[in-house]
């Protein structure tokens, strides 16, 4: 439990603390406002695409093993991204810490999953999302601290101390287990969301500065929608797909994933652009900032 919740608390955390540290990031590196986009964005965009990847992963090679590929991977690249000397390598670093991120998230919960019988499964989950929440919210504050009265590097060094006791931890105590039908890994879909979502973000982002007529705009976002089309296209037919689509069927499920999206689409453009707003336009200290977004 303690594992699992250091896992994704790490990962959440390292979320809303990089929104935070954004304006010293742009003044320390001399960032545009679409590399801010993309400092954010990177972690975004291959956290959610190979989420359901890792998920795989972990059924069929070990929960425990690819949780620990996760924390490590998610552990170096925090460091990378507090030894970064520009805005190019610190965006390079933010898109691997996403795939460390997507091993580990899903690894965090199938432990539990795994490990608790099924009359204390709701409590251990319970305690798992509750922490998981507090230090969500709780990092805008640390984060703002720490940018305050150190640097901004430290925002992602923090990762580093907390990523070492996990693996101990996870050595120590944490029993491997696989999935009972381990299928095949959904290589094209993995693929196809990672093409189809960088096609569009790259539009979207870089198309104030380039214009929407820009040829890279409209190449990518023609690829993008492109991606997304074929993903749709391999996970209708795939032998193991990692969304099967018969599920959207399902109203509850459906509704729950809309209601999800909806959710996180405002929190991800509230949480990108209220710490700009407070810090830049209103004058606001990096730690008063993170306390008024908790």
């Amino acid at each position: 439990l303690v594992s699992a919740v250091l896992g994704s608390s790490m990962a959440f955390m390292n979320g809303t603390v990089a929104n935070v540290a954004l304006p010293a990031i742009q003044r320390g590196l001399g960032a545009s406002g679409a590399d801010a986009q993309w400092v954010i964005e990177a972690y975004a965009l291959f956290l959610a695409a190979l989420l359901l990847v890792g998920g795989a992963l972990g059924d069929r090679f070990g929960r425990k093993r690819m949780f620990l590929v996760g924390v490590v991977v998610f552990t170096a690249t925090s460091a990378a991204c507090a030894a970064a000397p520009d805005t190019a390598a610190l965006i390079a670093a933010r898109a691997l810490q996403g795939v460390g991120a997507a091993l580990l998230v899903p690894g965090s919960l199938a432990l539990l999953g795994a490990n608790f019988p099924a009359a204390q499964r709701g409590r251990a989950i319970g305690t798992w999302s509750a922490f998981s929440g507090i230090t969500a919210a709780i990092g805008p504050v640390v984060g703002g601290f720490l940018v305050d009265h150190f640097s901004w590097r430290w925002a992602f060094l923090l990762n580093v101390p907390i990523g070492v006791v996990l693996v101990l931890a996870c050595l120590a105590k944490v029993p491997e287990s696989r999935g009972d039908a381990a299928g095949p890994v959904d290589v094209a879909g993995a693929a196809t969301a990672t093409l189809g979502l960088a096609g569009v973000v790259f539009a979207l982002i870089e198309a104030p500065a380039r214009h929407w007529n820009a040829a890279p705009v409209l190449v990518a976002g023609g690829l993008g929608l492109a991606g997304l089309a074929a993903f749709v296209a391999c996970e209708a037919r795939g032998r193991a797909p990692m969304l099967p689509l018969h599920l959207l069927r399902n109203r509850d499920f459906a509704g729950a994933n809309l209601l999800t999206l909806l959710l996180y689409a405002a929190l991800g453009g509230g949480l990108y652009f209220v710490p700009l707003n407070l810090i830049q336009v209103q004058g606001y200290g990096a730690t008063a900032a993170g306390a008024a977004l908790l």
